[in-house]
């Protein structure tokens, strides 16, 4: 699936022995790191990337790599923008606990005091929710519940709130986490009630211009705008292809940034230096503590270097302790990017890794690849660990694919007439979708919220459907349609996990 040079594995074979006899691990960062990212970048097929570390409040290494898009020759450089994804969420933390720190609000006001539309299905839930609550996702909704209806639609930040609202929980209240989106949303749109002005403006004038993050963009919208600017790439039946920007300022507070390499250097050197930009106090330390204090366990977590420990969430940031160090980090993700932020506070070390292919495991690698060398730990080629397990997982799904891709070619008929499954389909949450006839016995999908997306089905026999989303991040399944009676009651409709897990139940309208 992923083009090895074999030149380069040849000549990392070497590279490996040598730094297996090396004691002084940092060598690594000042000799070889360069040589290991461009390799990495070539195996892993990734157009363009940005790594930067610092250490004791300075650059170490600051450098961009690879291509804007592919096809084009345009240079990745130092300026270049990114989308961090969720990164962005260590961001609007930050904010509140600078407000808090103010004496704007408390961490732990109920959220109704700001909000007071503010409800979730559970009404006591509801109404005991704080602040914090919103910031380490313990609301009790389970991993990405709700983010179909959420991610890259058209639906406003009052209508996410809403709809949130409407969502039967998977757990009960505070008792296990879950990564829940429209949280963030809720807790940016409690800034603009105490400060006056919107999350996006808030944001820019109280972190990045003090930072100097000049180039740094807090909506989503506003990356197709700039001149200097990478391109989303995703693996589209195995060829790498650039795909459009996702537009999610409905869930800005929660993944809009998009940064470069520069930029978020300043960021993490603030952070590290606990909150200041040389003399200049531009984040108060007492904020950046109270977005690293651990709220809730995530679950035990294994190293790649085979250790486990638990994994925590703060308000933000992740936090792990790997070999006796302290890990306070998070990884963002949104179509066709993927990076990562680590910061260990007590070696003064941070490490930002940013790339524009929502299909590598390589900035999670990278990041432990640079840590061992500077805790001294045994080199282990993460970089080919991961691609070797990633290639694996792909080769599987693949080879499902094929099976649901042969079906289809040998055109079975769906139990009923095309015409019985057309017409228009209801779910609660996220509103309606629209069935219509295509060519032959084939069927498309448009969704009333994702007003630039469809899903084409082929027939797969009985009324089993196999579903292909022309927004490839959505992935591909099977649909089937409920029929009772030989009459069409409803469709089953299911994105790839990672968006949401769980499959939405939509009603025909009769």
């Amino acid at each position: 699936m992923k083009k090895i040079l074999l030149c380069a594995a040849g000549l990392f074979s070497c590279v490996t022995f040598t730094f297996a006899q090396h004691t002084d691990r940092s060598k690594f960062i000042k000799d070889s790191l360069d040589f290991y990212i461009n390799r990495s970048l070539t195996n892993w097929r990734i157009p363009g990337a940005a790594v930067c570390i610092v250490k004791d409040g300075k650059i170490v290494l600051m450098k961009a790599y690879g291509i804007k898009e592919l096809g084009l020759p345009a240079q990745v450089d130092v300026n270049t923008l990114f989308m961090i994804g969720s990164n962005t969420k260590a961001f609007t933390a930050t904010a509140l606990a600078m407000l808090q720190n103010d004496k704007k609000l408390s961490l732990d006001d109920r959220v109704t005091k700001y909000l007071p539309q503010f409800k979730l299905a559970d009404k006591p839930a509801g109404e005991m929710t704080v602040i914090r609550d919103l910031l380490c996702h313990r609301l009790g909704f389970q991993t990405f519940q709700g983010d179909f209806t959420f991610y890259n639609t058209n639906l406003s930040r009052s209508d996410v709130m809403q709809r949130l609202g409407t969502i039967k929980a998977k757990y009960p209240f505070r008792t296990k986490w879950g990564y829940t989106n429209a949280a963030f949303l809720t807790a940016g749109e409690i800034i603009p009630v105490v400060t006056g002005k919107p999350w996006e403006t808030y944001i820019k004038e109280n972190i990045f211009a003090p930072l100097g993050m000049n180039n740094t963009l807090a909506l989503s919208a506003d990356i197709p705008k700039s001149l200097n600017r990478t391109v989303p790439h995703t693996l589209i039946n195995g060829r790498l292809s650039p795909i459009p920007y996702c537009q999610i300022d409905g869930l800005a507070p929660a993944g809009g940034i998009s940064s470069s390499i520069n930029d978020m250097s300043k960021w993490v050197l603030a952070l590290l230096n606990d909150g200041k930009v040389g003399a200049r106090q531009v984040i108060p330390a007492a904020a950046i503590k109270a977005t690293r204090e651990a709220q809730d366990i995530m679950g035990r977590v294994s190293h790649p270097d085979g250790s486990t420990n638990y994994e925590l969430y703060a308000l933000g940031w992740m936090i792990q302790d790997y070999a006796g160090h302290h890990l306070v980090m998070h990884d963002g993700g949104v179509n066709g990017y993927l990076s990562s932020v680590t910061l260990v506070p007590e070696e003064h070390l941070g490490i930002i890794v940013l790339t524009n292919t929502d299909q590598n495991n390589f900035f999670e690698a990278l990041r432990w690849e640079i840590m061992d060398a500077y805790f001294k730990k045994t080199y282990r080629d993460y970089s080919e660990t991961y691609l070797a397990a990633f290639k694996n997982d792909a080769s599987i799904e693949q080879a499902a694919d094929k099976k649901l891709r042969d079906s289809v070619a040998l055109n079975p008929k769906p139990a009923l007439s095309p015409s019985s499954y057309t017409g228009k389909y209801e779910n609660t949450l996220y509103g309606s979708l629209t069935i219509t006839q295509g060519e032959n016995n084939d069927l498309e999908i448009r969704f009333e919220h994702h007003p630039k997306m469809f899903t084409h089905l082929q027939p797969l026999g009985g009324n089993r459907f196999y579903a292909t989303f022309s927004d490839p991040t959505l992935g591909k399944a099977v649909f089937p349609f409920m029929v009772q009676n030989g009459t069409v009651k409803g469709i089953r409709i299911k994105v790839a996990d990672f968006v949401e897990m769980d499959p939405y139940d939509f009603t025909k309208v009769p």
